[in-house]
């Protein structure tokens, strides 16, 4: 080779000749794709594409998923690979793979790490897999071999599964001593992508960090820190079927992952991952940044006052905060989005609190992580700016509510009676209106000693999530904001005056194209509980609050209410969540938990949750373009009954002579892009209601309006669309909307409709999604699109096999359910539904033809063997109890007044049976009762009919069975 392969790290390793982790990490991509003719791949996005069970890459192999379950397309690049190799960007964050909450605890949990890993797809096997990892180990990063130890597969007699000596005599072969070869279980040994699917036992190699000639084999997966796994190559060779069963894989597989971090730690002979030059030159930049020691590299006890579980929790998110933004994951409110949400707010805090940094350290360290990261993933260093002006824009919306959150912490904590635990009521404001994930509450409050009142904060969850599933009628909470008719006479008798909700329209686009929302200040009139106003409510008790004015948004014209919070003036630390909004009789109630005593002529400042009105936003201007585009493709007879907007979703409900086909729902997706492209001004004006009506194409549902009317018009100014002969309102969207929108349509973004189907005759029913769940939408059909053509592809193959068929067979019936209720376009779910209605078909036609071929076949074997004879009783090999009882049919029916019974031991250990008892011995002689005999002399169980009969038992009793059933025939007969 051209370029050397070694460095002279020995002997003295950890010295200055020790390699860096960039060159560890070209090491191994070089080795396997140079020595070894492995071809290397970038690494994935950490955004899943098309998985919507993972909320982020979280392992090597998962682009390589659709190989190992045999769904890739055989025409795709993914399907020509045979030996790759790359390093991987994981997260493991949220969802099952978790390790936020321990990350800064100890120094060696991260929440994004790289995954170094070469894999064989139906190339290589046990051999060369493991001759190649010990000769990069050895070999090229010149690890001393006696610090190894690999493990492998010990069986499990429970499975019917033997220990993988073949693996074993690798290693032994390679030179390991059999003293560092080491049988583990299942649990440590054996490896599965699911509960079903591919899957095999693996081999890991272990490194003692002590060393001196030692043997430490007794610390090998003990939870040691001097000895720690540092490879896992996994072998993959079994099929687990639906029914818990394990089958050979006609191909198999390798899968090897390696974690750059804690490889470098052993080549650069330090004990913590914090100690490698992956994180030092971050802490470094940190230390510069903060007011705090240097870092010393100290856990648990020692670490007092948390400084250097700070600086580890610093240095571990801001990297993960740069690998996500630079591949499309901004903090945000669901999914991956709340996850990076979360660390970025942890780090955050750790920053404040604990480092004593000024605001802006976090995106301060991003050129430094750009510098670690960037020459092995470019696209940290083309996104940097981006990354930076995310970091620094969600700290400080952060910081603010930090600041409000700690003082409302302290002022609830000195007011608490002694061995109380922290109300819950303080808890949910803190949780629903400032945003504090319920861990970092309980790590606050951990800091002072006290606990939360968990159970009553379970009960606001409940109460919150019954709210919202319910709508109007969930829980009792509803009695609060509906005013009775008598507390109504009484406003309007007593001339309170109706709220002012016009401030909830006060918002407009600031210099960098975010929404800004102007600030409102409000006198509390009065506040009603109970079906009765009062003048004053207690602590603990929730309420309805009406206000002079209001910036909130009341539930109305099919749009979800504004949340938020409010706060008394000059009272900063004492919040009072609004869960909901609504409007009654001009006064608009809003529904609020008191957390302290409140009384009629307090002052509040109103704060609304910005991100689910921008969101609610979104959504109804993209109701206007859907309504728009339907009429456009469907025709102008096409009419809403209804819609309901919330900040996930949009739903429409309009009339249609007949089902939406696919064709017509491109259509209007296509119609709705190109608006969204043009990024029409959306321009609102309020209008006398009998000059509105007189507008020629206006859209608006037969409901009572306010005089005057607002109108809501995309791309025309209301002032054009009300002249007498204009026909703009033809052309474009126009309204009468009471609800908030968009400024212009081109925040939208993107809009897929997830959802189509009649309500009842005449009446269709839209379900929509819009931005990034559009985006991911899009991606979801697009993948399941591929696996859809893969599987369309393999059943035109010619298969002869029938369990192939059956295999495949299952793959469309698990394909159909995932298309049926997976958010994706619909009209991609139609079209996939139909092929796989086809599939389905043609696989059930093909398996019944082949079952019927192989038991013609069987039958004539027996036959010839059996002539006439009144008792036929043997074993025939058939792939399933199907093929079998089909057997035994044509057997006799050629014969009918034979009786039949046969067995087939299977390779599972299992031996199915099945019988025919001919109707001239009825009823001495019943099918059902010889079934059971034989079935249970192998200890298994049967049942049936008179006449025929089948069930299955053990190979070991299958001998004596046969006896068994000759006696019994014999004994009727």
């Amino acid at each position: 080779l051209a370029v050397p392969w070694r460095w002279r790290c020995s002997p003295r390793r950890g010295g200055a000749a020790c390699p860096s982790a960039g060159q560890i990490r070209a090491a191994f991509l070089r080795f396997f794709e140079e020595r070894h003719g492995h071809r290397r791949l970038p690494s994935a996005p950490v955004r899943p594409r098309g998985d919507p069970r993972l909320l982020f890459v979280n392992a090597g192999m998962n682009q390589f998923k659709p190989i190992f379950l045999g769904t890739v397309h055989p025409r795709s690049e993914l399907a020509q690979h045979r030996r790759v190799v790359n390093s991987q960007k994981c997260v493991r964050a949220g969802g099952k793979h978790n390790d936020l909450e321990d990350v800064g605890r100890d120094t060696y949990h991260h929440t994004f790490f790289e995954m170094l890993g070469n894999w064989s797809f139906g190339d290589y096997f046990k051999e060369e897999a493991c001759s190649m990892a010990w000769e990069l180990l050895t070999e090229v990063y010149e690890i001393p071999r006696d610090r190894l130890y690999v493990t492998y597969f010990g069986g499990d007699p429970s499975l019917g599964l033997s220990a993988d000596e073949e693996c074993r005599d690798v290693w032994l072969r390679l030179g390991v001593p059999a003293s560092h070869v080491l049988p583990f279980p299942l649990k440590d040994n054996f490896w599965e992508m699911g509960d079903t699917g591919p899957c095999g036992p693996c081999t890991e190699i272990h490194y003692d960090h002590v060393g001196g000639g030692r043997n430490a084999a007794a610390l090998v997966n003990q939870g040691s820190p001097d000895v720690v796994e540092i490879w896992n190559l996994v072998f993959m060779q079994y099929s687990r079927e639906v029914e818990g069963n394990l089958l050979p894989l006609p191909q198999h597989h390798v899968d090897t992952g390696m974690g750059l971090e804690r490889l470098v730690t052993v080549l650069q002979n330090k004990r913590s991952n914090y100690d490698t030059d992956l994180f030092t030159p971050i802490l470094d930049a940190i230390h510069k940044g903060c007011r705090a020691p240097r870092y010393q590299g100290l856990v648990g006890d020692a670490d007092v006052g948390r400084v250097n579980m700070a600086y580890r929790v610093v240095a571990d998110h801001v990297r993960t905060l740069c690998v996500c933004i630079a591949d499309g994951i901004y903090p945000g409110f669901s999914g991956a989005e709340l996850v990076l949400r979360r660390i970025l707010r942890r780090a955050v805090r750790f920053c404040s609190e604990v480092l004593q940094a000024p605001p802006g350290l976090l995106a301060s360290l991003v050129p430094t992580v750009v510098e670690v990261l960037g020459d092995a993933y470019p696209e940290l260093t083309r996104n940097t700016n981006q990354i930076n002006d995310i970091i620094n824009e969600n700290e400080a919306m952060f910081l603010s509510s930090l600041e409000r959150g700690r003082h409302i912490i302290e002022r609830t904590v000195q007011q608490m009676e002694p061995s109380t635990n922290f109300p819950a009521e303080v808890a949910w404001s803190l949780y629903g209106s400032l945003g504090f994930p319920l861990d970092l509450i309980d790590l606050m409050l951990e800091e002072k000693g006290i606990s939360l009142d968990s159970a009553a904060f379970n009960e606001l969850v409940l109460e919150d999530a019954k709210r919202k599933a319910g709508g109007a009628q969930a829980g009792p909470g509803n009695t609060n904001t509906h005013l009775d008719v008598h507390s109504l006479a009484w406003l309007q008798s007593s001339s309170v005056p109706a709220t002012d909700d016009s401030p909830k329209y006060a918002y407009a686009l600031g210099q960098h194209g975010q929404y800004e929302f102007s600030p409102c200040q409000a006198t509390v009139l009065m506040l009603y509980r109970d079906q009765s106003l009062h003048k004053e409510v207690g602590a603990g008790q929730r309420c309805g609050v009406i206000l002079d004015r209001t910036n909130f948004y009341a539930e109305q014209g099919g749009q979800d209410s504004d949340q938020g919070y409010m706060i008394r003036l000059g009272q900063q630390d004492v919040l009072f969540p609004v869960e909901s909004v609504h409007l009654c009789g001009g006064y608009v109630i809003h529904e609020v938990t008191a957390v302290e005593t409140l009384r009629a002529g307090d002052q509040v400042q109103l704060f609304v949750d910005e991100v689910q009105r921008l969101a609610c936003m979104t959504n109804h201007t993209a109701t206007h373009l859907l309504n728009f585009a339907l009429r456009r493709v469907l025709g102008d007879s096409t009419e809403q009954r209804g819609s309901h907007v919330t900040a996930e979703q949009l739903r429409f409900d309009f009339d249609t002579k007949g089902h939406v086909t696919v064709e017509q729902l491109q259509q209007v997706e296509q119609v709705v892009q190109n608006l969204i492209q043009k990024n029409e001004v959306v321009h609102m004006a309020e209008v006398p209601l009998t000059q509105a009506r007189r507008v020629q194409g206006l859209r608006a549902l037969d409901e009572e309006y306010p005089d005057p009317v607002r109108i809501v018009s995309l791309g025309v100014p209301v002032e054009n669309v009300l002249t007498c002969d204009s026909e703009a309102a033809m052309q474009t969207s126009v309204e009468l909307c009471c609800g908030t929108h968009l400024l212009q349509t081109g925040s939208v973004e993107d809009l897929a409709i997830i959802s189509e189907r009649q309500l009842v005759k005449g009446i269709s029913r839209v379900i929509a999604v819009t931005g990034g769940r559009a985006k991911e939408a899009r991606e979801v059909g697009q993948c399941l699109a591929m696996e859809v053509d893969s599987v369309s592809l393999r059943m035109k193959q010619r298969i002869t096999s029938i369990p192939e068929m059956q295999n495949l067979s299952k793959e469309v019936g698990q394909l159909t359910k995932v298309v049926s209720s997976t958010a994706m376009p619909q009209w991609q779910r139609k079209e996939l539904q139909t092929i796989l209605k086809a599939l389905q078909r043609t696989a059930n036609t093909a398996i019944k033809k082949m079952e019927l071929q192989q038991a013609e076949k069987a039958a004539q074997i027996l036959l010839a063997k059996y002539c006439n004879q009144p008792v036929i009783i043997d074993t025939v090999p058939a792939d399933s109890l199907s093929i079998l009882m089909k057997v035994v049919n044509q057997l006799c029916n050629k014969y009918p007044g034979t009786s039949v019974l046969l067995l087939s031991p299977q390779a599972s250990g299992e031996v199915l049976c099945a019988c025919q008892v001919s109707k001239n011995c009825l009823p001495t002689f019943s099918a059902a009762d010889w079934a059971v005999a034989v079935c249970t002399q192998m200890e298994g169980k049967a049942g049936g009919s008179p006449i025929v009969a089948k069930g299955s038992g053990n190979a070991k009793g299958m001998q004596g069975a046969l006896t068994t059933a000759l006696e019994f025939a014999q004994s009727k007969l």
